[in-house]
């Protein structure tokens, strides 16, 4: 899936401004451009960065067919001069960004392109596309993490997706954000990440009755015997007929390594600490009781606040689809444009949202944290050619309400550059690492949140400040811009 050629994966638009820049300007003006997002999704206190991996082999793969042309030419809008040069089109540019399992907050760039202007414009919709979609899956399953408070959640999505790829990558991303395994094998197999799963009702309705559906399971599966209880009579046949067989293992001399029932419908607080209260009665005090049925983080954080006895979780739909924010919003903006002397020209993009007006320049982010506790203070936008000193004082201000402002002691914050590079005049220099290594640094990462940010509801927003130099050129550019 990887290997396919993704360059017509693109808007229309993005050819039309390459042969309009090809006709009119010159083709090699490098510009930067930055991929950002606006608002955290689900009203949330932070997004996890996601999808890197697969932007680096759209861009390695990034080069027009023969077929591409033809079609291209078919479509009576592009000149022979035009279609010529791409068909030696490549990728010539650098590429810096946020590493994978990152947290990331709103306005900062999560990737800078700084190519010709042709190949900047091209790679626009791609980026967006796999960013965007990566990103949001890996926010929601670590929200949805977040709420089991510890409990292992199992994505199971794949049969309510749109499409094998949001299957399958939104699969990726929902380990990145922490979930312990996916239903989806062939996710498993491109990515070498756990596959789980269970049985389905259709297993039990196929034998003569509900015990012998479950003895034929758990001869089969004795190291991994999770009997779906539902199908019939929760309390009065399920559990009972799972405890019987539960039984037969245990006077067989069968080791219970995992073993336990699952609740795929019903009042899920009251099934399960009925069931829990059978199953500890008879012995079984170690089962697991997991549960699915159109779970998220908000029915998950209530049902733990009701007490209920489950333990493992499988999340599908509202997942893999982010049904109550069903996309990122990120963009793609031009940030500089590289004159003859080879500085970059700040640009800015104006709008009535102030939160749609841009930061200009040619720019780098620190992560800036509270020395004593590891945890994050707030992010700074900066230019590239600027520095900090952690024995210095670091003054900070919210740069949409400036007299607002926050002096960091010297001495008491640690500052990290948070954007690396991953192309290099066209080449790579990054290497993506296994998604399993991903989610345990996303692990990492999300320690270093106060809880007051991890709140579903209502979170505390950590700070995206931009410094004196940067906002400075910032409101030089909208004061001329006032003017003209």
């Amino acid at each position: 899936m990887d290997q396919r050629n993704l360059t017509l994966l693109t808007d229309l638009y993005e050819l039309t401004m390459m042969q309009g820049y090809f006709k009119n300007k010159d083709k090699n003006e490098t510009v930067i451009f930055d991929m950002f997002y606006r608002n955290n999704p689900g009203d949330g206190g932070y997004a996890i960065c996601a999808g890197l991996e697969q932007v680096i082999d759209y861009i390695k793969n990034l080069h027009f067919t023969k077929a591409d042309i033809d079609y291209l030419a078919s479509l009576g809008i592009f000149g022979q001069d035009f279609l010529d040069y791409l068909k030696d089109f490549k990728f010539s540019g650098d590429i810096y960004a946020i590493p994978e399992g990152t947290l990331i907050f709103p306005r900062e760039p999560l990737i800078k392109v700084i190519a010709p202007i042709m190949e900047a414009q091209l790679v626009e919709t791609a980026i967006l596309n796999i960013i965007n979609h990566q990103s949001l899956i890996a926010t929601k399953a670590a929200r949805v993490c977040y709420a089991a408070k510890g409990d292992g959640i199992m994505e199971f999505g794949l049969r309510r997706a749109q499409g094998p790829d949001a299957g399958t990558y939104g699969a990726r991303a929902a380990m990145i954000g922490g979930c312990i395994g996916t239903s989806n094998v062939l996710a498993g197999q491109l990515f070498d990440v756990p596959v789980k799963g269970t049985h389905a009702h259709s297993w039990i309705m196929s034998f003569p009755d509900e015990y012998t559906a479950f003895k034929e399971y758990a001869n089969m599966y004795p190291s991994a015997c999770i009997l779906l209880v539902d199908t019939y009579d929760t309390l009065k046949s399920g559990v009972p007929n799972a405890i019987r067989v539960f039984t037969e293992m245990r006077e067989a001399g069968i080791p219970l390594t995992f073993y336990g029932i699952r609740l795929d419908s019903g009042d899920l607080a009251y099934l399960s600490k009925k069931a829990r209260k059978m199953l500890d009665a008879a012995g079984f005090t170690d089962a697991v009781i997991s549960a699915s049925n159109d779970l998220d983080e908000f029915l998950i954080d209530s049902l733990k606040a009701q007490g209920a006895a489950i333990t493992s979780w499988g999340v599908g739909t509202h997942m893999i689809t982010s049904r109550s924010c069903p996309s990122f919003g990120g963009v793609y903006k031009l940030a500089a444009i590289q004159d003859k002397n080879g500085e970059f020209i700040p640009k800015i993009k104006l709008s009535e949202n102030t939160e749609k007006v841009t930061n200009p320049g040619n720019k780098k982010i620190y992560r800036i944290y509270e020395k004593e506790s590891g945890k994050i203070k707030a992010d700074l936008i900066c230019l590239v050619d600027e520095t900090f000193d952690e024995n210095e004082p670091l003054l900070l201000f919210d740069p949409l309400e400036p007299w607002k402002k926050t002096k960091l002691a010297a001495g008491t914050y640690t500052l990290r550059e948070l954007m690396i590079p991953v192309f290099k005049n066209g080449e790579c220099c990054y290497e993506s690492p296994k998604v399993m290594d991903i989610r345990a640094y996303c692990q990492q990462e999300l320690n270093t949140l106060w809880e007051e940010t991890k709140r579903l509801v209502n979170p505390h927003q950590v700070y995206v400040d931009l410094s004196n130099k940067l906002y400075d050129i910032k409101i030089e550019l909208l004061d001329r811009m006032s003017q003209a």
